[in-house]
């Protein structure tokens, strides 16, 4: 659940009880929760696709630093979860020294946008590359159709 989620939920939950004491309507009182929530979603999703934009631009870069500054990020942040369950634990074990970094509950949450941006930065990607590729394949295929109406009206 994300930082949004987890707002959106604190608000949601007295507003509904508000909704609940002071519509005695229940049927316009569920009416106006459903609105309510449609409008968080659609919300959201705007939030989701602005974040998506950004990591598209950012991996569209010019600079190195510029494209790579997120997979930098997440190795850093796989390589304090490794050490942390892997090999901390394995070194305390055998030679009773591990080391082990904190890893702050904002970093679990970054790490979770970053590899749901990367997730999604690469579902669309590859849906334009389906997309460019249908639309190839669709000139090539209206191109032979030319190519044979052209040569029987030849014949």
């Amino acid at each position: 659940m994300n930082l949004v989620t987890k707002a959106l939920g604190a608000i949601t939950g007295p507003l509904f009880g508000v909704i609940d004491k002071a519509v005695t309507d229940k049927d316009e009182a569920n009416r106006l929760k459903q609105e309510i929530q449609s409008q968080l979603i659609d919300s959201e999703n705007s939030i989701v696709k602005a974040q998506m934009q950004i990591i598209l631009a950012e991996a569209q870069g010019e600079s190195w630093a510029q494209r790579n500054w997120r997979p930098v990020l997440m190795l850093v942040i796989i390589a304090i979860v490794a050490n942390n369950y892997l090999i901390a634990p394995y070194l305390g074990a055998m030679f009773g020294v591990g080391l082990t970094l904190p890893l702050p509950d904002a970093l679990w949450d970054l790490m979770t946008l970053g590899v749901g941006g990367y997730v999604a930065g690469r579902s669309v990607e590859k849906g334009i590359q389906g997309w460019q590729q249908g639309k190839v394949e669709q000139a090539r295929a209206q191109s032979n159709l030319y190519e044979n109406v052209g040569a029987k009206r030849n014949d």
